[in-house]
């Protein structure tokens, strides 16, 4: 049932404009809440646009935040559709636009007066908004698109390096705004960072080994199904002495659930094991981002 739910494409729309909206709402409230009171600055085009908001006020005019994150994110998206899709640039695009329109909308207020409180909350909560836009298979733009559109490309998660790119932008805010709330906005974005390659598993691989009584038949529909080889070892069950079939097969972690939703449509008495995979060589197919 969970298979057909998640390939129904009314029900996928409606979990993904879901998680949009509430990624969207969770990163105005920090941007509010923890962000601007503590004089922080977030990672990616977030930060940039924050950054040429203070920028800019200080010579008398400004450009919002709200409003950069529109400017920086359009020109991205659209490099970006072509080589990842673009039902995964519309929704990326509408937590963008969902965001600049809530930082306009509301108006929440801070909770802590202290920095180091507001960098270790406001990062974590900050993390979980990426997250939650990632899972319901969208982003929040920006060098989101990048990462994802590397990642796709390599098949391996480059969240270290953005990381990386992220400090030396903050490296850039120190030296306008001082080196204290560069220093807080590092660990900050450090934080968010560490929640996001915690709990977004999209390209790990592990491997599944699997016992059942119907090898041929499992392995021919999980190969229409998923893409992905299989091998099928003939073997012999230790306690019933009957007929089985060993079968071997590595899988993208974020697949495993549909996986084994197959596999006991096809044999209620499946048996499988799952273990990390620690280094892969080979031909491997990746299903596109939709």
């Amino acid at each position: 049932m969970l298979k057909y739910l998640r390939r129904d494409k009314r029900v996928r729309n409606i979990m993904t404009s879901v998680a949009v909206i509430g990624s969207a709402l969770l990163q105005t409230y920090v941007i509010q809440a923890f962000i601007k009171p503590a004089g922080l600055l977030s990672g990616g085009f977030t930060g940039v646009a924050i950054l040429i908001d203070r920028v800019t006020s200080m010579f008398g005019f400004t450009i919002s935040t709200s409003l950069g994150m529109v400017i920086l994110n359009l020109p991205v998206a659209w490099a970006c559709s072509k080589s990842i899709s673009r039902r995964f640039t519309f929704f990326s695009l509408l937590q963008v636009l969902l965001s600049s329109a809530f930082l306009r909308i509301f108006h929440f207020r801070p909770i802590f007066e202290d920095s180091i409180l507001n960098v270790i909350y406001g990062g974590v909560l900050y993390g979980f908004a990426i997250v939650l836009a990632l899972r319901g298979n969208a982003s929040t733009g920006g060098t989101d698109f990048i990462a994802l559109y590397v990642s796709n490309k390599t098949g391996s998660s480059i969240w270290t390096q953005v990381f990386v790119g992220n400090v030396i932008l903050l490296c850039v805010f120190g030296a306008i705004f001082g080196w204290d709330y560069a220093g807080y906005s590092i660990l900050f974005q450090f934080v968010g960072t560490k929640v996001v390659s915690t709990f977004h598993h999209r390209y790990e691989r592990v491997t599944l080994q699997v016992t059942t009584a119907k090898g041929p038949e499992l392995a021919g529909k999980y190969v229409k199904a998923f893409r992905h080889g299989i091998s099928c070892v003939d073997a012999v069950g230790g306690y019933s002495r009957k007929k089985m079939y060993l079968l071997h097969t590595v899988v993208s972690s974020y697949e495993v659930a549909d996986i084994i939703a197959l596999f006991h449509e096809v044999d209620d008495q499946v048996i499988v094991n799952m273990f990390k995979t620690q280094e892969f060589y080979g031909k491997f197919y990746r299903a596109p981002m939709e």
